[in-house]
C-alpha cells in the first residue's frame, strides 16, 4: 500500500485490534503457500511457524516484523513497508501478499464474514485453491473427493449448538 493511501486510511479504525492473526509463507521454487491461524504474532509463535515450514539454511524474506529477526540458521532479508520499501533485488514479499489479496477478495466478495471459530477452514481452503491452481478441474475434484473420504463433521460440531 502506498504511503499516501496508508495516511488516508489512518485513524479509520484499521489495525490489528479485534482481528484474528493469520501467518503464511510462500515457497518461491514450488509456488506453494502454507498459512494458518495463530493466537499471537509474537516471536515464539512466528519463529515456530517458520521452523515448522521453512528448511534450515533457506533464504527467508519477510516484512519488518521484529518477531522474525535473530534466527541465525536462516539467511534473512526484510523489506520495510513502513518506509515505502516494498522490494530490493530479490527481497520482497509479493508472492505471499498476492495470496493475502486473494483471501481478502474472497472475504469481501463472497463470504462477507469469516468468524474466528471457522477462520482456519477458510484459510486452509484458500491455501488449497492456491496450491492447486495449475491443476486440471478433474484432478482438483478427484483430490477433493479423496480428502473427504471418511470425514463427515456433524452440524453440531461445526456450529457449536443444536438445531
Amino acid at each position: 500500500m502506498s504511503s499516501a493511501k496508508r495516511k488516508e486510511l489512518s485513524g479509520t479504525g484499521r489495525g490489528a485490534v479485534g482481528k484474528t492473526a493469520v501467518v503464511g509463507a510462500k515457497d518461491r521454487e514450488t509456488g506453494q503457500v502454507t498459512a494458518k491461524v495463530v493466537q499471537s504474532t509474537d516471536k515464539p509463535t512466528l519463529e515456530g511457524f517458520i521452523r515448522e515450514n521453512v528448511q534450515a539454511g533457506a533464504q527467508l524474506y519477510t516484512d519488518e516484523a521484529k518477531a522474525c529477526t535473530g534466527m541465525d540458521d536462516y539467511a534473512h532479508e526484510a523489506v520495510s513497508h513502513s518506509v515505502s520499501l516494498y522490494g530490493h533485488e530479490m527481497a520482497h514479499t509479493n508472492g505471499v501478499e498476492s495470496f493475502w489479496a486473494i483471501l481478502k477478495r474472497g472475504y469481501h466478495g463472497t463470504f462477507h464474514h469469516l468468524s474466528p471459530q471457522h477462520l482456519h477452514r477458510y484459510v486452509a481452503e484458500f491455501a488449497g485453491r492456491h496450491n492447486d491452481r495449475c491443476s486440471d478441474t478433474i484432478d482438483i475434484m478427484r483430490q477433493m473427493a479423496l480428502g473427504m473420504d471418511g470425514r463427515r463433521p456433524p452440524f453440531k460440531a461445526l456450529v457449536g449448538k443444536t438445531c
